[in-house]
């Protein structure tokens, strides 16, 4: 899909720039003190990052132009709501907001539903292919897939073109600078603490959405462990007001991660 293709968005992809570290670290310093051309720059900067993200989609037979365009809104969100203070790599911040853009992207703009069962069937045959690869150092056929999981391989094929063609977890999505980030990187482990560290992200992102009281209310009864009585004693208000602003801020958040 994008082999060949020079211009994307009509931005010619083989003269895209690449910022050097500490290139980001200045442009992310005079962003913070709301530098629109510093902006500018990171955005340029990175539009490799999205070019390497949507590589993953080819097999979506979407337009590349609109894959790429919809990257790039996942890209300035990620620049929006980074905190350079978290001693972590951008790129390690960036991947899981463009790939979730794209996502909801093609979520959305898909008006066929797979059945769970043939998801079923194709999450089963994309475990036994990596099984097998591994075990075997060699890719296995269709009917070593089937004779793994005891499925016909006619409905394996079908359950795999329902969901598109399956990627390796051990597929590179990026690499910057040597670091190299993998598709089962971005695979949910609740044992991984890069996965906790990604859901402790998202959970303050959640409560930046909520006002300055229902900050506190949750801070005091989630972080903290308070009662809503002790939480209403401290802040100075009913117990009711706190259970009502408790539920509104849940609410809140609630959405903001569902999104």
């Amino acid at each position: 899909m994008i082999q060949g293709k020079v211009e994307i968005c009509g931005v010619n992809t083989s003269k895209l720039p690449l910022l050097k570290n500490a290139e980001k670290e200045e442009l992310f310093k005079r962003i913070g003190d709301g530098d629109i051309d510093a902006r500018k720059e990171y955005i340029n900067g990175n539009l490799r990052l999205v070019l390497s993200v949507i590589k993953r989609f080819h097999s979506s037979n979407e337009n590349v132009d609109d894959l790429f365009q919809i990257g790039c809104i996942g890209l300035i969100k990620a620049i929006d709501n980074f905190d350079s203070s978290l001693n972590v790599k951008f790129s390690t911040y960036a991947v899981p907001m463009i790939v979730g853009e794209i996502r909801r992207y093609l979520r959305d703009a898909n008006s066929i539903r797979v059945s769970r069962s043939l998801k079923d069937t194709a999450y089963k045959a994309i475990y036994a292919r990596e099984h097998l690869t591994r075990v075997n150092s060699k890719e296995p056929t269709v009917t070593e897939i089937a004779e793994e999981i005891g499925i016909p391989k006619e409905d394996i094929v079908y359950a795999l073109d329902a969901i598109q063609a399956p990627m390796s977890l051990y597929e590179p999505v990026y690499t910057d600078g040597g670091d190299t980030l993998y598709v089962m990187d971005q695979i949910s482990d609740k044992k991984n603490r890069e996965e906790i560290w990604v859901e402790q992200i998202s959970l303050s992102e959640a409560m930046k959405k909520l006002s300055e009281r229902e900050h506190e209310i949750i801070t005091l009864r989630f972080f903290e462990g308070k009662t809503q009585m002790e939480v209403a004693n401290k802040i100075g208000i009913s117990q009711a007001q706190v259970s009502r602003l408790e539920k509104n801020a849940l609410k809140t958040m609630r959405m903001y991660l569902t999104a």
